[in-house]
């Protein structure tokens, strides 16, 4: 009897071990672990071709229109965010020019940039959807808002109509700094001064 549990024991110890199935809450990437290969990668199932994600700058997750699921915000670098606005179904905006007092996109991105390094910067939000958020293959909405000048963002938080709601912080050149926020109808820019 003690040979055959010898023999057990020295079979079981050569044996690889056993790895559990993890649930997949384990195995999806929480948010402070997307890394750029996934946020590239979702970039271009979601927006298609000509955007390529900041390797700079971490996504910033948040509940940006207050439905109680997550959404993203991707910085990015685009050529042309109008070319497959249709094919992808996102919209683009300006609230940056909307707010001092012209932001159609079609006009403002031929503008140009007033510093040749926030030439082609932008800002891909999904609208997340069901269990899986902004990782559903058919989010709630998408957008790309360009012409913000930004040199960080962050999650932030404004106070609209006496609620506190998600916001992207943006620091832009000459550490002013902004915030874009969803006021239940579209996106708007609000300045912040400095932010000293």
């Amino acid at each position: 009897m003690c040979r055959l549990a010898f023999a057990i024991f020295l079979t079981l110890g050569m044996l690889p071990p056993i790895v559990l199935a993890q649930s997949e809450s384990e195995t999806s990437p929480q948010p402070a672990e997307i890394d750029h290969v996934a946020a590239s990668n979702l970039v271009l199932q979601q927006f298609g071709t000509g955007f390529t994600p900041l390797k700079d700058f971490a996504p910033v997750i948040g509940d940006f229109d207050s439905d109680g699921i997550s959404d993203i915000v991707i910085p990015a670098r685009a050529t042309n965010p109008l070319v497959n606005a249709v094919r992808f179904h996102y919209k683009v905006v300006d609230p940056y020019d909307t707010y001092f007092g012209f932001g159609d996109p079609k006009v403002t991105m031929e503008f140009g940039a007033n510093d040749p390094r926030d030439k082609g910067l932008v800002l891909l939000i999904i609208h997340g959807a069901g269990e899986k958020a902004w990782r559903t293959q058919e989010p709630k909405a998408k957008f790309v808002v360009v012409n913000l000048p930004f040199t960080k963002v962050a999650l932030s938080a404004v106070r609209l109509r006496k609620k506190e709601v998600a916001a992207i912080a943006a620091e832009e050149r000459d550490t002013v700094s902004s915030l874009i926020y969803w006021d239940g109808k579209k996106y708007k820019y609000e300045p912040n001064g400095a932010s000293n």
